[in-house]
């Protein structure tokens, strides 16, 4: 094993690792990734993470101590006290008892950044409500936004652990963002994220579509799902993001989304003159579900005509027709664009032996950002680290006042790029005070019209910033360009590999102006390599990564036939094109936080080439609990057949007027959970004293004995469930600090806009030029002293002229450059 510590962005920062969960494991290992000597803190046994399958990569990097607490508490405190940040996940009661508060750790440890990763907040009505990430799903309306993954119209069971890398990395950035400040300021403060609202930032656009629908009913069709309850196609972008298998059976994602992109894949498929025909008139969008079926067929059954190698000629020899393979999480890993990029590592594991996985999530031009060390073993470096809480403490410099105002004031970005996966990362660094100036085309970026309502797609993405309206292909409009990226902190680029250079926007070209810019390439496989210039869109990397597999469960293999094609073909829609969470999301808090690590380096007079993630890469990351393979690895937790759940404990219930979410898997749950369903208030008539009807049965007596006989648990419960009505099973278990929510059955991004969610605090007011006075999602950080901005979005070229003015031109120069279309 190399020691590589000691590099990075992130060195000499000493993070106290208190995670207990997923998402804090993933935010630390995101810093020790980047350098961070990160101090993992377990009890005597082990961490609880370490039953995580993905276990040696999550852990990866770190240094173990083992700590009771209750007699070792002067050694987390001395640790503490030394630390730059701390990483918690913590139930708000819990951090009470612990002083893990604001007011606590400012008096305690004045420098330290402390992060709270929580479920549901620590304010609000839920903020008690067990942190799993299966709860949130149900209560926000992810598992019924992703109903299609069935074969009716009921919610479905998400595997794909979105919110906890959303979160995790939301925290990341809180962290970064708060030690910006702390340069300023000398202080520390308390960061705090949440599994809600990190979930809330995945979806791409449907938003505003949900906005519109409710302030305008009848004027639009919704169509959140892909197919109607028959399975037949209602959306046009099925078309431009078709799924189906090739002669040999090997599923294609094809990723057609812009117009241009859609015309070549029709004359590919041999259809362009035939769409042509009055029968087809108003394609993509045709006006019946016949219509529909019929034309989704015909595209079928051309794709289906050509075997994968044939299909992999058809790519190579026409760059706007491209189809990405459905693969499995490990299967990814060996995907040509991962390997040539050196995005997947083998680590020798004096246990395991070798364990691939994936390498850092931000790359350079010498490759992963820092060295990879293995995954420690419980309390390996403890006596160092005791000897490290009795060290040296650092004087605090205090230099200002309480109010830090935004963490990320002065801070200036360029941004160059369209759509959602690298331009909404910009977004995230907006509501913590940055500034992004976002370049677009004359006519917008895609993203502004991608609905039938304009402007309701990109009304999230460009929430924060301001637009110059700029023709890039005139030398007068690069001329503009490099004006602005002169006085610019970063630029952020995500175009396809060699089009930023066609441009002359590549890093070279604007350092070679502004030499102290940090140029952040967010780019869907990369700026080289065999799949650099490929398009890339949300389903596609999905597809690539493995994220639609996980979700769909289904195999992608040759169909016995057209309707088993059909129905597979509909459920790997909803396992990677659902825009509630999919790889677009995933991709731009990838974005966001290396956009936040960029800044910090410069800051330390670090600098870098080729800086930058991948959606790919980003994706391969969040599924690290999947793909980190080695010798014995565990299965990870499947969903049933039926995309209820994992087990009789951890799954959907129809109770007497909806559906309800059950999280009671813990080992100390079954004891309360039977004391609970017997009490006769709760289970109604069909309680007896001593357990609920069934529950105190022989076959339930043990962890082991419910697993054997979890489809009979499973029935036990069913019948419970449904002698009462949904709000009363949350308020019921809920209060017992059993896992119980309600599940919503409307889609998410409708859901969380409602009073309910407003006044929990998941949402925030703004006022847009387009919408006026409405919510938007509220920012993914609260800070104890620093605030946050949840501004609205803005119209195409909204700032053009105060921006050239801020650059020197004059009223007179400015009406000639409109005047020759260089500007609008």
């Amino acid at each position: 094993m190399t020691d590589t510590a000691g590099t990075g962005p992130l060195a000499g920062l000493v993070v106290i690792d208190l995670s207990t969960t997923l998402a804090g494991a993933q935010a630390t290992q995101f810093l020790a990734d980047s350098g961070a000597d990160v101090v993992f803190v377990e009890p005597p046994g082990g961490s609880v993470l370490r039953k995580n399958p993905g276990w040696p990569g999550l852990l990866r990097g770190k240094r173990s101590i083992t700590l009771d607490l209750d007699s070792d508490g002067h050694v987390l405190d001395g640790l503490l006290a030394r630390a730059d940040v701390a990483v918690a996940t913590m139930s708000p009661a819990e951090a009470q008892r612990a002083g893990y508060t604001a007011d606590r750790l400012a008096e305690r440890y004045p420098r330290l950044v402390a992060a709270l990763i929580t479920g549901w907040g620590t304010s609000g009505p839920w903020a008690h409500y067990r942190s799993d990430e299966s709860l949130v799903f149900a209560k926000t309306g992810v598992f019924h936004s992703k109903r299609q993954l069935t074969t009716g119209p009921e919610p479905a069971f998400v595997t794909v652990p979105y919110g906890s890398f959303s979160a995790a990395h939301a925290a990341a950035q809180g962290i970064l963002a708060a030690l910006i400040e702390r340069d300023r300021s000398g202080r520390g403060q308390l960061v705090e994220s949440d599994l809600v609202t990190a979930v809330g930032a995945l979806d791409a656009y449907n938003w505003f579509y949900e906005l519109v629908l409710k302030r305008y009913p009848g004027a639009f069709r919704p169509a959140d799902a892909g197919f109607d309850d028959d399975g037949r196609p209602q959306t046009k972008l099925l078309y431009a993001l078709l799924i189906a298998p090739t002669a040999d059976g090997v599923w294609l994602q094809f990723a057609q989304s812009a117009p241009r992109l859609q015309q070549a894949q029709l004359a590919e498929l041999g259809l362009a003159e035939e769409v042509a025909d009055p029968k087809w008139a108003g394609y993509p969008m045709l006006p019946t579900p016949e219509l529909r079926t019929e034309w989704w067929d015909k595209m079928l059954s051309r794709v289906g005509e050509r075997t994968r190698a044939e299909w992999d000629a058809t790519f190579a020899r026409n760059p706007d027709v491209f189809g990405e393979q459905f693969r499995t999480p490990d299967q990814a890993l060996e995907h040509p664009q991962i390997v040539a990029e050196g995005r997947v590592v083998t680590i020798d594991d004096p246990d395991l032996g070798p364990i691939r996985q994936p390498s850092t999530l931000v790359h350079t031009a010498e490759g992963p950002l820092t060295g990879l060390r293995r995954a420690p073993r419980p309390g390996e470096h403890t006596a160092e680290l005791r000897q490290l809480a009795t060290g040296p403490i650092e004087t605090p410099d205090i230099r200002a006042q309480a109010d830090a105002g935004h963490p990320l004031s002065g801070v200036t970005i360029l941004e160059l790029g369209a759509m959602f996966a690298g331009p909404y990362g910009a977004t995230v660094l907006t509501d913590l005070g940055a500034r992004v100036i976002k370049i677009e085309p004359l006519d917008g970026d895609l993203i502004r019209n991608i609905l039938a309502y304009p402007e309701a797609g990109g009304a999230k993405v460009l929430q924060g910033k301001e637009s110059v309206a700029l023709d890039l292909r005139t030398p007068e409009g690069l001329r503009v360009l490099y004006g602005i990226a002169a006085r610019c902190d970063a630029v952020l680029q995500c175009f396809r590999g060699g089009v930023a250079a066609r441009l002359g926007v590549d890093e070279a070209s604007l350092k070679a102006i502004n030499p102290d810019l940090v140029y952040v390439n967010a780019t869907g496989y990369g700026l080289g390599g065999p799949y650099g210039r490929k398009p890339a869109y949300a389903p596609s990397i999905g597809a690539a990564s493995g994220v639609a597999l996980v979700d769909a469960q289904v195999r992608a293999d040759k169909p016995a036939d057209r309707e088993d094609l059909r129905a597979r073909a509909r459920k790997l829609y909803a396992g990677g094109a659902v825009p509630a969470v999919q790889a677009d999301g995933l991709a731009a808090m990838g974005v966001a936080s290396a956009l936040i690590l960029g800044l910090y380096a410069k800051r330390r007079g670090i600098s870098y080439t080729d800086f930058g993630v991948t959606m790919l890469g980003s994706a391969s990351q969040a599924l690290i609990s999947y793909n980190t393979r080695y010798a014995g690895r565990p299965d990870s937790p499947a969903a049933d057949p039926d995309l209820l759940g994992t087990g009789p404990l951890h799954r959907m219930y129809r109770a007497a007027d909806g559906w309800i979410f059950l999280a009671a898997d813990a080992p100390t749950d079954w004891a309360c959970l039977v004391a609970t369903l017997g009490t006769p208030s709760v289970a109604g008539g069909g309680a007896v004293s001593g357990g609920a009807p069934g529950l105190d049965d022989a076959r339930f007596a043990t962890a082991e004995s419910r697993a054997a006989h979890a489809g009979e648990l499973g029935d036990v419960l069913s019948g419970i469930f449904a002698t009462q009505p949904k709000g009363h099973w949350e308020a019921e278990l809920s209060a017992r600090d059993l896992g119980c929510v309600v599940v919503a059955q409307e889609p998410a991004e409708r859901h969380m806009q409602s009073d309910e969610f407003a006044a929990a605090g998941y949402t925030a007011d703004a006022v847009s030029p387009i919408f006026g006075e409405h919510r938007r999602l509220a920012p993914l950080n609260r800070f104890s002293r620093s605030r946050t901005k949840p501004d609205a979005g803005c119209t195409l070229g909204q700032h053009t002229d105060q921006i050239l003015r801020e650059s020197g031109y004059s009223e007179a120069r400015i009406a000639e450059l409109r005047e020759q279309k260089v500007i609008s």
